[in-house]
């Protein structure tokens, strides 16, 4: 060994300095070379969507900031490149936080025999999550299918103390010929839209850190119950920065507690942590089910009759359902590539459940649109709408996006704003534009499907196909 040892720490999805047990590791050896791989070999059956592309190029921009100017970023196979690195600048260790998607565990421990073999000392760690995979197991070592009993076996166990170690005095290798520029990354391109988004959003761990505190000045006091309004300022929007690690579930978990504790808000942060811990939950599902991204938990929905429409698909897409709920879902998403939750599950009912499209196709179109698209998180769930998953919602839970409506955005206020051409329509009829006396919107200046669609399918008619649907099923497994 050198006298000066030196480590690289790659970076994945953990675009953090603080609460960072890796870069915390790799300071601790020596000269540090941070660097990050655009892997787009390992992972071609999912690469990156539209919108991860867009946020994880503005999070590199601020994690180079934060190592002033130190990162070095590439594009290629991770192997080859940690192999060259090794050999250019004498690196003897080699660090990282541990990922947990098929794809990347069967790379990762491939790289860390490779680099074992030569000479290379290899460490990961968690810095992604509250209690890995194989710490959330039942009693007989296997894996939880149901939330409810993981959440309980989850909530017994302690929650980590958030790393407070000072890296202000690290100390960087100085790459000779590898400081490759972002822009060769061509994660983006400049438009409209990408702009727009900055609107939107602060990506990094400057904006997790200003996102985490708005949660709890604003978001925290009326989680339980303003969590299902999408006009309401309740939910925590921590999602994104969780995803790619600019903030992890631990700092977010210790604040959090800690602020419900000094503002008695436990019951309040008693739903954040459930939220936190579903997430851990489609983890392990992913961890421990690998194919669920393709293929149905439940084998019974093989047979499920499954329709193709194009037409009813794009207009699903673009928000022009006729619904205003789900088009007001639809066209925020496509806009700053989030959508409120529960409006999430009633969008992803309405493909499934009333149009009849499959789930894996609204799961390509969520994971291409939204900035927080996690692999585990969006297929489990989609599975979770569908019925078709380990523990999924009852095939008879179909959500009405009329009376979802009327229930969740009463005044029609986020309907107005993501579906402005309705703003002159008579709140009586604003939920459902089709069932309104068309000369009673037409005094109003709306004339259905010039000024906004009429509905493209009946509710009850689709609602009695689907169950049809899921009966027979059953029929088949008998």
């Amino acid at each position: 060994m050198t006298s000066n040892p030196k480590a690289i720490i790659w970076f994945r999805q953990d675009l953090r300095l603080r609460d960072n047990p890796a870069l915390t590791y790799a300071a601790s050896v020596g000269e540090v070379l941070p660097i990050y791989i655009l892997d787009e070999k390992n992972n071609s059956n999912f690469p990156l969507g539209r919108a991860s592309r867009w946020w994880l190029n503005h999070s590199l921009r601020s994690l180079d900031k934060s190592l002033n100017g130190a990162l070095c970023t590439f594009r290629g196979d991770p192997i080859k490149i940690l192999k060259e690195l090794v050999s250019t600048y004498q690196i003897e260790n080699v660090f990282w936080n541990r990922s947990y998607e098929p794809w990347q565990v069967e790379r990762d421990t491939a790289i860390k025999h490779k680099l074992q073999i030569m000479g290379i000392k290899v460490e990961s760690f968690n810095g992604s999550m509250l209690h890995e995979p194989w710490e959330v197991l039942k009693p007989d070592g296997h894996p939880y299918k149901v939330f409810t009993p993981f959440y309980k076996q989850h909530r017994i166990k302690t929650i980590p103390q958030t790393d407070t170690v000072n890296l202000g005095h690290l100390r960087f290798v100085i790459p000779n010929q590898h400081n490759t520029d972002l822009k060769s990354l061509n994660l983006i391109s400049e438009n409209d839209w990408s702009k727009n988004m900055m609107s939107e959003w602060t990506p990094g761990e400057e904006g997790g850190e200003k996102a985490l505190k708005l949660f709890l000045s604003q978001g925290l006091y009326q989680y339980k119950l303003g969590r299902d309004f999408p006009e309401r300022n309740a939910v925590s929007k921590l999602s994104p920065h969780l995803h790619f690690g600019e903030l992890s579930p631990i700092r977010a978990w210790n604040e959090v507690n800690n602020y419900a504790i000094s503002e008695n808000l436990e019951t309040q942060a008693e739903h954040f942590y459930r939220e936190l811990v579903w997430r851990e939950f489609s983890c392990s599902l992913l961890y421990y089910f690998p194919e669920l991204t393709v293929k149905n938990i439940n084998k019974r929905f093989n047979a499920f009759p499954w329709q193709k429409s194009s037409e009813l698909l794009s207009r699903w897409q673009d928000g022009e359902t006729g619904y205003p709920l789900i088009d007001a879902g639809m066209r925020q998403l496509s806009r700053t590539g989030y959508m409120h939750n529960r409006v999430r599950m009633i969008t992803a009912s309405f493909l499934v459940k009333n149009l009849l499209i499959d789930w894996r196709i609204g799961a390509e179109w969520f994971w291409d649109s939204l900035v927080d698209a996690d692999l585990a998180n969006n297929y489990c769930s989609w599975q979770w709408v569908a019925g078709s998953g380990v523990d999924a919602a009852p095939y008879f839970r179909i959500f009405n996006p009329v009376t979802q409506s009327k229930k969740f955005d009463s005044e029609a206020k986020y309907i107005k704003n993501w579906v402005p051409e309705l703003v002159p329509c008579p709140n009586k009829y604003i939920h459902d534009p089709s069932s309104a006396p068309s000369k009673d919107l037409q005094q109003q200046g709306i004339k259905l499907d010039k000024d906004y669609p009429s509905a493209i399918v009946e509710l009850k008619t689709t609602r009695e196909a689907a169950l049809n649907a899921y009966k027979s099923l059953k029929a088949v497994s008998q």
